[in-house]
């Protein structure tokens, strides 16, 4: 099969970046169909895996932290090697390509989990593959398409995601209710309805991607330097990507000792104190960092000795000293985001932890994973993350118009608002046949959460370090999830008294504040 004809192809000397036809943009962002498909199978279901499993609710938090830390690792890794990746699939197919394949693996695998543990290591397994898959399509948009097309293009990545969300969150219960596949199983084991709805969606993430893979192409990385060059006289991008001081060998080795003692200290203090385990965490996150930036300064010590400047070497010094120096680099934009991401973040891992132990518990009355009424429940919430999901893709049909009539911010706090007001409301609603009506705020932020942020950064960026950020990027939406797995369950059953729908109202006003919060972001402007 020929590749279709691509702006790319075209002269860009002298030419800013061309707009992309309404089936070009829909090319490149089908992929993400095929990605939510396994994210939404994994974000309905792998609770109700692990507690059949034998999984209490305060363990489940930090059976999930498999999911946000794998995301910590991977995204800018991933961002990293794809901004510096060219041949004959591109930069960013090819990590399409592998990450499809790894997760439909895993997919196959995950609801034949004999056991807690193996189930554990299977998020970690599926978790990784996804983000090597996901990670490359935010930047795929950001290279592919001019400054004013970006908002349709993560609004269309956001349809998507709900489009595959939906049917992949319903289909336990489509199974079940129409196919009479059964939802119940013998203790330790998964039930068929979500068995076959893992090997659906498997097939379902690889054909999606495989057509991104196939019907699209990407600009050289030739090609995206011209277009930058004309985009930073035409904007205030420059200047924001202007840094203030490179970060010296001194200032990396004073905060490493600052760091490792800190996440020393923590850590002793959680052992001595006999703490909740959940919080280590925490502490050994904070320890791991102070070593990282010890391997920077023993870096840049090394450059000195050469006799050679920073700027020459830079490209030279390894991965994980460029991602290091990068974090401390940020624009002021992706800084200032930085803050709305982890306010909403957080929001939204309360929700995909706490949903089905919140209605099963709250709403169906039941605790016990072995009863009908919890499995009812939990098929429920499946059609709840379906349905919040559809008013997400509907949504993003809608975001683009607002936005152009009061602007990308103001957008964002509105819809942030209404899933925030969603969230507290399942506490207040006793029917769960009602749950719809909060999901259609938790849809409308779940949409803009997914594609204003990256309208936002993708404006702030260098073309050439489009993919590092962007990974980056997702250190803030990882870190908020590592804290929640880390207190949410310590906060529900000391403050709450083990009752998870608090954490669902936790999530909501988190959310509320990260709309607020996006008002304070500064982003680049057009100047002529």
């Amino acid at each position: 099969m020929s590749e279709p004809v691509h702006p790319s192809h075209q002269a860009t000397h002298g030419r800013r970046k061309p707009e992309l036809s309404f089936w070009q943009i829909f090319n490149m962002c089908f992929g993400f169909l095929g990605i939510q498909f396994g994210f939404a199978l994994q974000n309905a279901n792998v609770s109700r895996i692990f507690q059949t499993l034998g999984a209490s609710i305060d363990e489940i938090p930090i059976l999930w932290i498999a999911a946000p830390l794998t995301g910590l690792l991977v995204q800018p890794i991933i961002g990293y090697m794809s901004d510096n990746t060219w041949g004959k699939l591109g930069r960013r197919r090819p990590y399409f390509l592998i990450g499809a394949i790894l997760t439909t693996l895993a997919i196959f695998i995950m609801p034949n989990s004999p056991t807690l543990w193996i189930a554990a290591g299977m998020l970690w397994i599926m978790d990784a593959s996804i983000n090597i898959a996901m990670e490359p399509f935010r930047a795929f948009v950001g290279d592919n398409l001019p400054q004013r097309q970006r908002p349709l293009g993560y609004a269309m990545q956001s349809f998507f995601i709900g489009i595959g969300a939906v049917i992949a969150s319903a289909l336990p219960y489509i199974l079940t209710n129409y196919f009479d596949v059964a939802n119940t199983a013998p203790a330790g084991e998964i039930a068929d309805s979500v068995r076959y709805a893992f090997y659906f969606g498997g097939a379902v993430l690889l054909l999606a991607v495989g057509w991104t893979v196939i019907s699209t192409k990407e600009y050289s990385p030739e090609e995206l330097a011209a277009f930058e060059r004309l985009e930073q006289s035409a904007t205030s991008l420059e200047s924001n990507l202007k840094p203030e001081d490179k970060r010296s060998e001194q200032a990396y080795r004073s905060s490493s000792f600052i760091w490792t003692a800190l996440g020393a200290l923590f850590t002793l203090i959680i052992w001595g104190q006999d703490l909740d385990k959940q919080l280590y965490i925490l502490s050994l996150g904070i320890l791991s960092f102070g070593p990282l930036q010890f391997y920077c300064a023993h870096r840049l010590r090394q450059i000195s000795k050469s006799h050679q400047g920073q700027s020459q070497t830079r490209d030279k010094q390894g991965l994980v000293f460029c991602v290091i120096d990068d974090m401390f680099h940020m624009p002021k934009a992706m800084r200032q985001l930085a803050v709305v991401q982890f306010f909403s973040w957080f929001a939204l891992f309360s929700m995909w932890i706490y949903t089905t132990a919140a209605v099963t518990d709250h709403h169906y009355g039941t605790q016990n994973v072995l009863s009908k009424a919890y499995n009812d429940g939990a098929d429920w919430v499946g059609m709840l993350f379906a349905s919040y999901n559809g008013f997400a893709a509907l949504a993003a049909l809608v975001i683009p118009l607002l936005a152009m009539a009061v602007g990308l911010k103001l957008t964002h706090m509105i819809n942030l608002f209404c899933g925030g007001i969603g969230l507290i409301s399942f506490f207040f609603i006793t029917d769960p046949g009602l749950l719809w009506l909060p999901m259609i705020g938790v849809g409308i932020a779940w949409a803009s959460i997914l594609s204003i942020p990256y309208a936002l950064l993708a404006n702030a960026l260098p073309a050439h370090k489009m993919g590092v950020y962007m990974g980056i990027f997702n250190f803030f939406i990882v870190i908020p999830q590592l804290l929640a797995a880390s207190v949410l369950g310590l906060i529900i059953k000391q403050g709450f008294d083990g009752k998870p729908i608090f954490a669902l109202i936790t999530g909501g006003i988190l959310m509320m504040i990260a709309g607020v919060s996006v008002l304070f972001v500064k982003v680049p402007t057009q100047t002529r």
